[in-house]
This record gives structure tokens, sequence and C-alpha cells, in this order.
């Protein structure tokens, strides 16, 4: 396995010694680097032999003496340094097989890598897995890592996710737990398949393997109008999400009582469908899986009524935020806040509605760059244009590119030019929005 080199970082051993952009790293103590999994592990030794090919196939031999923590001070061509594991399963559920054609050849490719749930926090279903590859994770102690069991019934879970080895993920979330290796794990919940009673079986199942499984995040399923050919499902409305809410809430009571953590934690599009109370912000423990969309609407509520003192009094300006249907309310809130404690701002608050994948989809990070444009350009008045952070594309698929793109392929410098706008990018959580309205204004 060859690992090319892309940048050498200033101070490092890589420099001291004379290694090279373009070089390969080939093995580390006679032990062949096959990705960045094996690179970590080996360079915790204080005694290496580092074995490095330069582009003329020259093979060179180094000996170092480092500190424990040191590493040669280079960063890789490819984050994981060959190609990602794909997945075998055809999930009924699966948000890529929903997927209109046309779109960019990375956004169709499944990942199923334990390396990338534990370098990007991708979630993995284990399924895809040999028995080598676990064995791999707890050698390495590669934690914690993000698994999607969605439920822990073998028969049913083989059925969701079109696969006779998914049966199994009880005894490896088990062997990994007795290994002590860290996991959080995700269910995407499908009303009459794996909800109601399958739920509370799968989340206690999971509970018997508290602390190694640290928590759970249950989201809806999504579905998009590209569902041909594909198994007909149900999503949630405002009843179905109620009575999720309730049965979720007996086990938290329970958790709450026994370990002090609620444990599992529903998204914030159950709470939003059902108009039901969104938690207090203790609930959320530190918004550890804000990524799932747990938590959002309250840390958007508490960083809003925390920095809005910040907001200055002597300014004005005129903005606009895009958001998607089921955070409008929110972020409508915010700006009548913003625009109640400085009557001098003007926030305009566009909901976008989904065309590009079909108008059950309302989640802000499914908006594409299309549908922002067609809805807002006869409409637009101000001369910025608040989106959030998450309505772009983050991760390996993206390769070397330092643009923001959006699922569409549309770029921020796209946005502008077809808006005539300026696109400022904010943090979804509303964290840095006093702080964008400051800088952007005008002092009167």
């Amino acid at each position: 396995m060859k690992n090319k080199i892309a940048k050498i970082l200033p101070g490092g051993i890589a420099e001291e010694l004379g290694i090279e952009v373009g070089d390969y790293l080939i093995s580390i103590n006679e032990t062949e680097v096959n990705d960045v999994i094996d690179y970590k592990f080996l360079m915790a030794e204080e005694y290496l032999d580092v074995e490095v090919e330069k582009p003329d196939g020259e093979v060179w031999v180094y000996e170092i003496e480092k500190e424990y923590d040191e590493d040669l001070g280079v960063e890789f061509e490819a984050s994981i340094m060959d190609k990602a594991i794909s997945c075998s399963n055809k999930c009924i559920f699966c948000f890529i097989d929903q997927l209109p054609t046309g779109m960019r050849d990375t956004l169709y490719f499944k990942d199923d890598d334990s390396r990338l749930s534990f370098l990007q926090g991708n979630f993995v279903t284990l399924t895809n897995m040999k028995d080598c590859d676990i064995d791999r994770i707890i050698r390495y102690r590669i934690s914690p890592i993000n698994v999607s069991v969605h439920t822990t019934n073998p028969d049913l879970r083989v059925k969701m996710l079109n696969n006779r080895f998914a049966g199994n993920v009880y005894d490896r979330l088990k062997r990994l737990a007795e290994a002590g290796i860290e996991m959080n794990a995700q269910i995407v919940v499908v009303p009459g398949v794996n909800n109601g009673e399958e739920l509370q079986r799968t989340v206690l199942d999971l509970y018997k393997l508290h602390p190694s499984i640290q928590n759970i995040a249950a989201v809806p399923i999504g579905i998009t109008k590209h569902r041909e050919g594909l198994a007909k499902l149900d999503i949630f409305d405002g009843d179905s999400a109620r009575k999720e809410i309730e049965l979720v809430e007996k086990l938290q009571e329970k958790f709450m009582k026994e370990i002090g953590s609620p444990f599992v934690r529903l998204s914030d599009e159950f709470y939003v469908l059902s108009n039901y109370d969104i938690p207090d912000e203790d609930f959320y423990d530190g918004y550890h899986q804000i990524e799932d969309g747990v938590g959002v609407i309250r840390m958007l509520r508490n960083t809003i009524e925390r920095d809005i003192s910040e907001l200055k009094d002597d300014i004005k300006g005129h903005f606009a935020i895009a958001t998607g249907v089921s955070a409008y309310d929110e972020v409508k809130k915010v700006a009548d806040s913003i625009m109640n404690k400085n009557n001098n701002i003007k926030i305009d608050v566009y909901k976008v509605i989904n065309h590009f994948f079909g108008e059950t989809i309302t989640v802000n990070g499914l908006l594409t760059g299309k549908d922002i444009i067609n809805q807002l350009k006869e409409n637009l008045e101000a001369p910025y244009l608040i989106m959030a952070d998450n309505m772009f594309r983050k991760g390996y698929e993206l390769g070397d590119s330092k643009d923001k793109i959006m699922l569409d392929d549309l770029k921020i410098k796209d946005v502008e030019e077809q808006l005539d706008v300026k696109v400022i990018v904010c943090d979804y959580t509303g964290e840095d929005l006093i702080q964008i309205i400051n800088t952007y204004c005008e002092e009167e």
C-alpha cells in the first residue's frame, strides 16, 4: 500500500528528516501501513523504523526516536489513505436509494466504514464487517464508533437492512462493549416497522450495554418523492410522533432514576411534528447528538437568549434567512427577538419548500441551492442572505475541495450570482448569529 504524502507540517519530524511532499509512506516497524488507523496505532511507539519510497522508486528507511504522542508531522493525500468500504445493505429506508439521477457520483456512494465513524463521525451498521474487522477495532481501540442499529430484533433487522447477515448486530455490540469500546447508537424509526414496542425492545436491549453504549439518537424516516420501485413506507404525522414521544418518555424516566441520563433522545422533528414541548437544556447533556438533529432547537433558543444582550444598539441593517419548513417557526421567533431588541434591524425569514426531494423533506440540511434560488429570486430585498452551515456538504466525499458545496453541486458563489446577494454561512445552532449581525450592520 502506498500512502502519498500531500503536506509536510512545519517543525515536525518529517521536515527535520527531509521527507518531502510526493513521497510515499510504505511501512512502520516492518508493518505495512494500509490506512490512517494503522498509521496512528503504529506511530504510538517511541522507536520507529519508517520506510519511505521516493517518487523515483528509491526506498529510504529512517530510524526515529520520538515522544510517545508525536507523529511524523505529515498529511496524506486521502484522509483514510485507501478507498472507503462500501455498504452491501439495501435498507428499506436508505436515503441514498431515494436520490434522483444526475447528481455527482460521490453522493451515490454508501459507506459503511468504521474508520470514517472514528474519524468523521459517520455511522456504520457493523453488518459489512468480518470478525477480523471487529478484532481490529478492539486491538486498535477505535473508540468511540457510531453504530446504526435500527433494531435489535434479528429477524426484523435482516428485513429492514435486506441483508441476511444483519441479524447478529447485538452479539457484535456486546463483544465491543465487553472490550471497552465506546459506542453511540442511532435508530431510524419507521412507522409500523420498528417503532412502538419494537423501539422499546431495542432501547432496553441497548441499555443493557450501557455505559459502553453511551446514548441513542432516534430519528424519523425521511421519504423523498424519488422512491420508484422501492417499498411503500409511511412517515410520522402529529399523532404518531406524539405517541412515540410518550412511549420514549416512560423509558427516559426509568433511565434518569437509574443512571441520571435519559440515554435515548428523539430528534427535534418528533417535537415539531407533534407541537410538543422541547426538553430543557440539561436533558441534552452537552448536545452530543446535535448532528442527528437532537437538541438543535433548544440550543438555538438558549444561545440567542444568552447572546442577544451582545447585540449592538447603535447599528442598522437588513438581512434575509433561508430555512426549511421544520425550522421556520423557530427561526422566525429568533428574528423577531432580534428585531424587538433593535428595531433598526430588519430580518426577512423565507420558508423554502423542498421541491428537489419532495415536500415531505423539511429539514435545513437537505435543501438545495436551486430551490433557494428559485423561491427567493423574485422576493429577496436584503443585501445579505444567511444560510445554515448544515446546508453544505462536509467530509471525505468532497475530496480536496475547500468549497462549500450544496447537495445539487451549487456553491456559495452560484447563489450569490443568481440572487445578487452576499451569502453569510452561520452555524446551524445559531451560536454566531448575533456576531454576524453585529459585523455586517452599519453604524447609525
